[in-house]
């Protein structure tokens, strides 16, 4: 299984969404994981096969570095942890809640409110913006606590105890020998109800506001990266507000590719500059960049610019590099001259030209030994 790829790891096509890797990421996991395989070291391993296909397919951007490039690509500290973890964890959570203590939740709330007072936005950026940092303004709509039904969403704020759960939240439920618990559908694990909707919040509880505010975007933020606006998010029935966070989505650029904080380069060279080595400029984040093309240089060579990079959104003031991978190219078609001056250079190098016929002189003798 470690010799598969990533695609076969989780038993799906090179063309498969991202719905069918997340789908075939859950029977896998569920399939290896620790806590049905006790004391099985081979399906740990496999687990944790799964766990880093799914981290890399599941990202676009890693995908991408991955399609490309293959797991070489994503060494040298190009493979991102923060979003890849994130998606991992509430996968978890939908997977195995109900065993072992269940999944947690990521937003808080006092126990009196029926909604979180922390609250989440997606923001999607361009590369550059990304790459450099700016300032970007953000719309959203913010839920406060119904005065006039005292956050309850019943009229005169009079509640009843839930008839399905009988005032507990919770509903439970048997499937063989295993019972699970689930939050209470009919009343969302309140244990109460309203004998009549407020007029004003129609029984929601809150009331909704549009607002905007203008967030700082640290140079190198990245997908699946957030940031908190503190104060800016839901606020309760004792007048507190939450806070806001922004997730972010990056739009892909045309020609570079990140990884982390490395980004990577295609650059495209003819035969004859490959075999003569050339020097070239290429494009850079910063501008251009000289590469100095090997003598001999092979397809998907690469050379490496230190500091080059992306820098490190956590301020430590570290950049990441550039790595210029070559693609060779050849002509689509040749004229009669081009075609005559070509075998001429290819008869100059003598036997070097045909390195087959030294490597399988050998081969084709026993070959022959076998039908005498």
């Amino acid at each position: 299984m470690e010799n598969l790829s990533y695609y076969e790891i989780l038993e799906v096509t090179k063309s498969a969404n991202g719905d069918e890797i997340k789908k075939a990421y859950r029977k896998m996991a569920k399939l290896y994981h620790p806590d049905r395989n006790p004391n099985d070291a081979t399906a740990e391993h496999k687990f944790k096969l799964c766990n880093e296909a799914y981290q890399v397919l599941s990202d676009d951007q890693q995908r991408s570095v991955y399609d490309r490039y293959g797991k070489e690509g994503l060494q040298g500290g190009g493979r991102r942890q923060s979003s890849g973890f994130d998606d991992l964890g509430s996968v978890f959570e939908e997977m195995f809640n109900g065993f072992g203590g269940g999944g947690r939740s990521r937003q808080s709330r006092a126990p009196s409110d029926k909604f979180p007072l922390d609250m989440g936005v997606e923001m999607r950026i361009n590369f550059k913006e990304a790459v450099f940092g700016c300032e970007k303004e953000v719309t959203f709509s913010a839920k406060t606590s119904c005065k006039t039904c005292k956050g309850t969403g019943a009229k005169d704020a009079k509640v009843t105890s839930c008839s399905q759960c009988g005032g507990k939240g919770q509903v439970y439920i048997r499937q063989g020998f295993m019972t699970f618990s689930q939050t209470c559908p009919a009343c969302q694990g309140e244990g109460t109800m309203a004998s009549d909707k407020c007029p004003d919040c129609k029984g929601k509880s809150y009331t909704e506001t549009k607002e905007k505010v203008t967030v700082k975007i640290p140079a190198g933020i990245d997908n699946g990266n957030r940031l908190r606006v503190s104060g800016r998010g839901n606020m309760g029935k004792s007048g507190v507000r939450g806070d806001l966070y922004v997730t972010f989505e990056v739009e892909e650029d045309s020609h570079f590719i990140r990884s982390g904080n490395d980004v990577y380069l295609e650059v495209p060279i003819f035969f004859t500059q490959a075999v003569l080595g050339e020097t070239i400029t290429i494009p850079s984040l910063n501008g251009e960049l000289t590469l100095e093309l090997e003598r001999g240089t092979k397809d998907k060579q690469q050379y490496r610019f230190r500091g080059e990079g992306i820098t490190d959104v956590h301020g430590r003031g570290n950049k990441g590099d550039m790595i210029a991978q070559i693609t060779l190219t050849y002509p689509n078609r040749l004229t009669k001259e081009q075609e005559e001056l070509l075998q001429k250079l290819q008869a100059s190098f003598g036997i070097e030209s045909k390195p087959h016929e030294s490597l399988f002189e050998s081969a084709f003798e026993r070959v022959k030994g076998w039908f005498k």
